[in-house]
């Protein structure tokens, strides 16, 4: 494994040869995992990007079509950590390929939906998928980093962001005017993961042959600290997730009805609009993880988060243009976090990089899933512009940042590391 060393730079460990699996082929297994995410996260902001869809064919309120999200939301959040736990003794590289089948079933099966609870058993199977793809694919960015994990986790994170964006474009264009049924066709989108993924965990099983840290060392980890210390950092670390993941479960989810009722949109038009604000999330994305590793991800957590404060604030009493440009700024802030939160939870317990990455992908999928849920209630018994304005106040709790833990500031790469460098011939 590549050398694994803390922020606080108190458990260094021996780099990986130089001519290591892991070190020739990091950027294509960096750049295939990233794909993979994206091919993944594809299917799953279909869901989404549905929903109005499914609301007048099967005539659902709002809180249907909420607890639709929570299905899916929950059936990830509650088994991502397992996994996680599981896979950090036991690891299963070719658990990926398994994780993408089960999306490729709940896609078909929501394809041929008529009735609501078949429904949610698709999204349930999607989100199974999730639950095996998250924490196993962050554990091979980290592996495939060569000491820049905030970077990689960016890399492997924006792909999800990428194929989250392109949902609402493949509605608009594909799903809108042939049906719901044309949701089969992406069916080839998931056997290419899957293809994609299998060659990734040959990759894998190669790399899981260099050595892993011991609990000797997450000890040390955590000793740098104190026990104290890091549970309340891990605790903080979950509270801005809850407020940066609800806020954002308002807009996924409900954004285009806000666009319909509010400025008397298309769905079409609507829908583009949805795609500008996730295209803004995947390039938060891409930037706060590098910035995370140069200036240090404490930094980054907190004026992402807090940052946002301001425009989430505003975003409900201005006018259609103001509204677009401020959700793609909220879009670029707001999601800058979240690798530096992987990435900062991951150096408080290094020896538990899927649990930790299963815990807030979980984490992030529940409380959107539950926010959804709440918010679509919420919406029924006032209003979607109520919702808008509630949720505007949730980036406050980013003021928790002031107590997590200063580590020390990364340098662009440890100094006894070589770069990475793909292969002549990689394969993966």
């Amino acid at each position: 494994m590549f050398q694994m060393a803390t922020e606080t730079g108190k458990a260094p460990q021996p780099p990986a040869p130089a001519n290591g699996p892991a070190q020739k082929t990091a950027v294509t297994v960096l750049a295939a995992i990233s794909v993979c995410h994206m091919l993944n996260d594809v299917i799953q902001s279909l869901i989404l990007a549905i929903y109005p869809m499914l609301k007048t064919s099967l005539a659902l309120d709002f809180a249907q079509i909420g607890f639709i999200t929570f299905t899916f939301q929950a059936t990830a959040s509650v088994l991502q950590p397992f996994v996680g736990y599981i896979t950090d003794r036991f690891p299963t590289p070719y658990s990926l390929v398994a994780g993408m089948g089960s999306s490729l079933a709940g896609l078909l099966l929501i394809a041929f939906s008529t009735t609501y609870t078949t429904v949610l058993l698709a999204a349930a199977l999607i989100g199974m998928g999730s639950s095996v793809f998250h924490p196993e694919s962050s554990r091979v960015a980290r592996l495939a980093s060569g000491g820049r994990h905030g970077t990689a986790q960016a890399v492997f994170q924006v792909g999800g962001n990428f194929g989250t964006a392109l949902g609402p474009l493949l509605a608009a264009f594909i799903v809108l005017p042939y049906g719901q049924r044309s949701l089969a066709w992406f069916s080839l989108v998931a056997l290419l993961g899957m293809g994609m993924l299998a060659g990734v965990g040959a990759w894998y099983g190669k790399a899981l042959k260099l050595r892993p840290i011991s609990s000797a060392e997450e000890s040390a980890a955590i000793a740098a600290l104190g026990r104290r210390k890091v549970a309340k950092a891990v605790i903080i670390l979950v509270t801005l997730t809850f407020s940066k993941h609800f806020y954002l479960a308002s807009i996924a989810s409900f954004y285009i009805f806000y666009l319909v009722h509010t400025f008397d949109l298309s769905l079409q038009t609507a829908q583009l609009y949805l795609f500008l604000f996730l295209g803004a999330v995947a390039a938060g994305t891409v930037i706060g993880g590098p910035i995370g590793d140069r200036i240090g991800r404490r930094r980054v957590i907190w004026w992402s988060i807090l940052g946002v404060l301001p425009f989430t604030l505003a975003l409900p009493h201005v006018g259609l243009v103001a509204t677009a440009i401020l959700s793609v700024i909220i879009g670029l802030i707001l999601a800058s976090a979240h690798p530096a939160i992987i990435v900062y939870a991951q150096s408080l317990l290094p020896g538990r990089v899927g649990m930790i990455a299963g815990l807030f992908f979980g984490l992030a999928f529940g409380i959107a899933g539950i926010g959804a849920a709440l918010l679509g209630r919420l919406a029924d018994e006032t209003s979607i512009t109520f919702v808008y304005n509630v949720c505007a106040f949730l980036p406050a709790i980013g003021l928790l940042a002031a107590f997590l833990p200063e580590m020390s500031t990364p340098s662009a790469r440890p100094a006894d590391e070589k770069p990475p460098l793909p292969a002549k011939n990689p394969q993966i």
